[in-house]
């Protein structure tokens, strides 16, 4: 599709198997549907709820996903180390992490930029200043720009998003699973929302087995995560963009419960 816009669909966190089968199942509806110009999804959960494998990743680069973001587990599974070393995939780690890290933080495609950020507010990793970062790389580029926003806390994604209005085209939170009902678009022309959400087992605890978190918090004793079995919600971000003004026109969210 064209017109004059660009049409995009961002599925949140995948976690798991689950979440790989349910975006097999309903991704093809949805491009028929919307006629998509790019398929973006978060995937640093995809592998057992934590990380990232090759094979995995692979699997879901056939769903027909164009490119992908990821967060602070990326590197969880050493298995997608190299690939990301030599440039063997269309996987983006967060821009801001420190000088030397291994992959790439942002790419240029044929009409956008796509960036990867990380936050700093109750984030495990030490990162540099995703507002700062964000300005060092969109400087750059003539091309509308989509940020997933890899953070905790509202706060810090709110305030980047009104910071970022007017030079980006969205910004879209991911990292808590949990898809928010903020979704607009700002004065000048950003498409905003705090959390995408995930694609991930419904009956569960951001994915994991609802057991082993409740027993986590009565013992206060470290569980091991498993991810939970059943049916699966699919959370994503419709948005389109002017391509002329470079301003989001639509942001719409997608919930949609999967039947297994």
């Amino acid at each position: 599709m064209d017109n004059g816009v660009i049409k995009i669909l961002f599925i949140g966190d995948i976690v798991g198997r689950p979440g790989r089968n349910a975006v097999k199942k309903y991704l093809p509806e949805l491009k028929q549907a919307h006629c998509l110009d790019y398929v973006f999804a978060n995937i640093e959960n995809l592998a057992s709820g934590k990380g990232v494998t090759y094979a995995k990743y692979l699997e879901m680069l056939d769903c027909g996903i164009d490119y992908f973001t990821s967060g602070n587990h990326i590197w969880n599974n050493k298995d997608i180390i190299p690939y990301m070393e030599r440039g063997k995939v269309k996987i983006l780690r967060p821009y801001n992490y420190q000088v030397g890290s291994v992959g790439v933080g942002y790419v240029e495609l044929d009409d956008l930029m796509l960036l990867n950020l990380q936050g700093r507010v109750f984030m495990p990793d030490e990162v540099s200043d995703p507002f700062t970062s964000a300005l060092n790389v969109i400087n750059n580029s003539s091309k509308p720009v989509v940020i997933d926003f890899h953070a905790e806390a509202t706060s810090e994604k709110i305030a980047l998003g009104y910071y970022l209005d007017g030079k980006v085209s969205a910004l879209l939170g991911t990292h808590t699973h949990v898809q928010t009902a903020d979704e607009k678009i700002l004065t000048k022309g950003l498409a905003y929302i705090s959390d995408i959400g995930m694609v991930g087992p419904y009956d569960s605890v951001l994915g994991v087995k609802k057991e082993i978190i409740i027993e986590k918090f009565l013992t206060q004793q470290p569980k091991s995560h498993k991810v939970a079995s059943g049916d699966t919600i699919f959370n994503a971000i419709l948005i389109t963009i002017n391509k002329s003004t470079k301003t989001a026109t639509e942001i719409k969210r997608i919930n949609q419960l999967i039947k297994n």
